[in-house]
């Protein structure tokens, strides 16, 4: 399967047979034309042509992705995506081939679970990501905050009475609902010192505390927010520098992926053993929408799936180096 018939078939997706036979096929053609993905193949002594079905896929450690540079084929990127990463760390970067495909992506995500974009004010609560280049997260936000063209849509360094001002004269719009979407730190931030009832608004948590204080459970979290703020539920948004799509939750920390995505859990003192629903392990995902890169991720995030189809994400493992992490090193 070529390409360009790829990128036709990812966004159109409504079985998980359609899903099956277009992740083997990718990965197929990903297995010969990903130089770092093939090399390591090569040392897990995997044949690609032997594989046939995605529980078989080999997925790659992420933190590939700060060793190598990752790319499916020969292009230059019209963006290059960078993680923030901690002092002294080496950060993620993702090659991307076209913007447009990105686009596509991020607005099937969020369609497939909030509707039409223009019927929100979308207000972005991200300084620690306003601060640095090269956020996928700012990207899509950016795009999405343009497409509104609300008044008072955009982004916000920080939490003030002015900030509070702003959002209590939003919600009571009518036309448009608030789309809050925060950093932790700055949603704790506005519920601790600015409780204001925004119980029209959604909200919506992305990232962490980014050093900025101690990191706590999500339940914690969602208790101080639905408190102070007056909402029922505290939405979250699971995505990364190293993957072009998105999955959401809408309550209780409950993700799901949008069709072109899938989560698999895989054993954590056995990376190439998958897991079953309600065991806790660690995230794979495959992202279809990595057609340029590569769609089968290994990540350092613990997490398990539900009878629902659903995911938990249970925060990192201790050891993100796991087995199998380092085979490219030697």
């Amino acid at each position: 399967m070529l390409v360009q018939d790829l990128e036709k078939q990812i966004f159109e997706i409504n079985s998980g047979a359609d899903f099956e036979k277009t992740a083997l096929a990718l990965f197929h053609h990903q297995a010969e034309h990903n130089a770092v993905y093939k090399q390591y193949l090569k040392l897990l002594r995997v044949d690609h042509k032997d594989v046939n079905s995605c529980a078989s896929i080999p997925f790659m450690p992420i933190r590939f992705f700060k060793d190598f540079e990752v790319i499916s084929g020969q292009f230059e990127p019209e963006v290059a995506f960078t993680s923030s990463g901690t002092t002294g760390a080496a950060s993620s970067k993702h090659f991307v081939k076209s913007t447009k495909l990105y686009i596509q992506s991020f607005l099937k995500c969020f369609r497939t679970f909030y509707g039409n974009e223009k019927n929100y004010t979308f207000v972005c609560l991200l300084p620690s990501y306003m601060e640095r280049q090269g956020s996928s997260l700012i990207y899509m936000m950016n795009y999405l905050v343009q497409q509104g063209q609300q008044e008072g849509c955009g982004f916000y360094p920080r939490v003030d009475d002015a900030f509070v001002s702003l959002m209590t004269k939003l919600q009571q719009n009518d036309k448009h609902q608030v789309f809050l979407l925060g950093v932790t730190f700055a949603l704790l931030e506005l519920a601790e010192k600015y409780p204001v009832d925004l119980s029209q608004c959604i909200i919506m948590e992305t990232g962490g505390m980014k050093g900025r204080r101690k990191e706590i459970t999500r339940p914690e979290l969602y208790e101080v927010l639905q408190k102070n703020l007056h909402v029922t539920h505290i939405h979250s948004e699971y995505g990364m520098t190293e993957l072009l799509s998105q999955a959401y939750a809408k309550e209780k920390g409950l993700f799901f992926c949008p069709p072109h995505m899938r989560v698999l859990i895989r054993d954590m003192n056995d990376p190439f053993t998958l897991l079953e629903k309600n065991k806790t392990g660690v995230i794979n995902v495959i992202d279809l929408a990595n057609i340029h890169s590569c769609a089968f991720i290994a990540t350092d995030d613990a997490g398990k799936l539900l009878e629902n189809g659903g995911f938990e994400v249970l925060g990192r493992i201790d050891n993100s180096d796991i087995r199998g992490c380092n085979l490219l090193m030697s």
